[in-house]
């Protein structure tokens, strides 16, 4: 929890200047900082969002400032602890309260509101979390829905049948751009996620729903935003092959990565899977689909 939110405020306050944070360095500078306090009986040494933002309203450039401050607080504790001893404890709570006002960024939510909600669903229930519940099962709240996010996203992932439009370079998601073209008797089909054991039977359904529009010969897939494959997904692809065969249809796998060409020929696919349907580009893909029909085959144009 400490490392977590060392870096979150060391981050926020670094792009208000311009600068760039080292995760393993704080977490480095982190642990031998707790490892000295343990030899000395002292607190666990942490970050402060508050004392910081106090700190950079009052001025301060430079690390020196955490210096100086512990030791005003020396010196307040050993000569002049009467000056605050009268001191409301409201008042010192209205200065941290200030000072944590100061990280409310409402811009930067309006715009997760434009851009992408569940960042915003995902900052809101942290801060509640926070408020609510404390530091501790705040953060916790927001790591669970942050993974039922990630879940969901790679559960349950967008697909898109692709087309070419005219006076654009490559192939576009036909409903974003509907005057696009598809190739006669061909699908092309992009699946936006890794492929493993959670999603690969909707990959499966989804594909085989578009080997069944009249007509269609080739379903080639699209793999660049592919970028995993388990043995699950290996299998499905694998029976999948065989289904779309029976169908007379050939399946065929366009922009795959190496790491992911050499888990296919671990996992076997390859004895099973065409080997010369895997294709560097689709215009490679296309030039050989064109090739491998008979003159007589050329479907008619739409």
């Amino acid at each position: 929890m400490s490392l977590t939110d060392t870096i979150a405020t060391a981050t926020a306050f670094a792009s208000r200047r311009g600068e760039e944070v080292q995760p393993d360095q704080e977490m480095v500078g982190m642990g031998a900082a707790n490892l000295a306090t343990g030899f000395f009986q002292g607190f666990a040494i942490s970050t402060s969002a508050s004392r910081t933002a106090v700190a950079e309203q009052s001025g301060a450039k430079s690390q020196l400032t955490g210096l100086v401050g512990a030791s005003i607080v020396v010196v307040l504790l050993l000569f002049l602890n009467g000056l605050v001893a009268d001191l409301p404890q409201p008042a010192l709570a209205a200065v941290v309260i200030a000072a944590a006002i100061s990280l409310t960024d409402f811009a930067t939510l309006r715009r997760y509101w434009r851009v992408r909600r569940s960042a915003l669903l995902l900052s809101v229930t942290a801060t509640l979390g926070v408020i609510l519940f404390g530091v501790l099962q705040g953060i916790l709240i927001a790591i669970v829905l942050a993974v039922l996010l990630f879940f969901h996203r790679s559960w349950w992932p967008r697909g898109a049948v692709l087309g070419h439009a005219d006076g654009l370079e490559g192939w576009h998601d036909l409903e974003d751009f509907p005057e696009a073209r598809e190739e006669p008797g061909v699908v092309v089909y992009r699946w936006e996620a890794p492929l493993f054991f959670a999603n690969s039977g909707s990959f499966r359904r989804q594909v085989r729903a578009l080997a069944d529009r009249p007509g269609t010969e080739w379903v080639i897939i699209q793999c660049e935003a592919i970028t995993d494959i388990d043995v699950t997904a290996a299998a499905t692809l694998e029976t999948l092959d065989a289904e779309l065969n029976r169908a007379g249809v050939h399946m065929a796998f366009v922009e795959m990565r190496s790491r992911l060409k050499e888990m296919a020929l671990h996992y076997g696919l390859l004895e099973t899977l065409d080997v010369e349907h895997f294709y560097p580009s689709m215009e490679a893909a296309l030039e050989a689909v064109r090739a491998h029909r008979s003159p007589g085959d050329h479907p008619e144009e739409p």
